[in-house]
C-alpha cells in the first residue's frame, strides 16, 4: 500500500507563452536530484534542449551554460516565447516504482487537466508528446488512435481541430540518435511554421 508521502506532486507550473500554437508534454520530471535548472527537460542526460540547439541553431549546445554544466533557463524561456511553444507533463502527480525517471517505473496517480491547459492557450494548434508514456496518456484522454513515431493524427477539442504528434524520446534511454532525433522534430517544426 502507498503511502501519501510516496506520492510525488509535479515541481513546476506548466509553461504558456500566450502566444504559444504548440504544447509539448513529457510526462513527468526526473527527480531533483537529477536536475541541472528549474525548469522541464532539466537533466543534462536527456537531449531534448540539444535537439533544439541542433534544429534551430545548428549547434547541440546552444542551450548549455558557458560551464556545461547545466542548462540556461532564461535563454529557454526567452527562445520558446519568441516560438509560441508551451510546455507541461502529462501528469501531475505519480508514485516512482524504482529510483529513476523511466517512464515504465512511473504510475501516475492524477493525470493532467489537459483541457485546462488548451483553455489557457487558445491559439494552440498542436499537441507533441514527447515519448510512450505522455503518448498512451493523451491518446486515451482524446480517444484517438496512437500515430506512429513522428507521425500525426486529428483531435477535435470543443471548436477546435489539433494536430497530434508523437515523437521519439529525448532521454538517452530510447535507441535513437540525436541526428535522426532531430531530423524527426524538425520535420514537425517546419510543418507547424515554427
Amino acid at each position: 500500500m502507498n503511502t501519501p508521502k510516496d506520492i510525488e506532486q509535479h515541481p513546476l507550473e506548466p509553461y504558456l507563452p500566450p502566444n504559444a500554437s504548440v504544447l509539448m508534454l513529457g510526462s513527468f520530471p526526473p527527480q531533483r536530484k537529477r536536475w541541472s535548472m528549474d525548469f522541464f527537460y532539466p537533466n543534462l542526460q536527456n537531449d531534448m534542449w540539444r535537439i533544439f540547439g541542433h534544429i534551430f541553431f545548428n549547434n547541440k549546445e546552444h542551450f548549455l551554460t558557458e560551464n556545461k554544466k547545466a542548462f540556461d533557463k532564461a535563454r529557454l524561456e526567452e527562445f520558446l516565447t519568441q516560438k509560441g511553444i508551451a510546455l507541461y507533463d502529462t501528469a501531475t502527480a505519480v508514485i516512482r516504482l524504482q529510483d529513476n525517471a523511466s517512464d515504465k517505473f512511473l504510475e501516475v496517480v492524477e493525470p493532467t487537466d489537459i483541457e485546462l491547459l488548451l483553455k489557457q492557450i487558445p491559439k494552440c494548434k498542436a499537441i507533441i508528446t514527447t515519448g510512450q508514456k505522455a503518448t498512451d496518456i493523451i491518446c486515451e484522454y482524446f480517444s484517438v488512435k496512437q500515430p506512429s513515431i513522428g507521425n500525426k493524427t486529428n483531435i477535435s477539442f470543443h471548436d477546435r481541430n489539433l494536430f497530434l504528434y508523437r515523437m521519439p524520446s529525448s532521454s538517452r534511454a530510447y535507441p535513437l540518435k540525436l541526428e535522426k532525433k532531430s531530423e524527426l522534430y524538425a520535420q514537425v517544426f517546419r510543418e507547424l511554421h515554427i
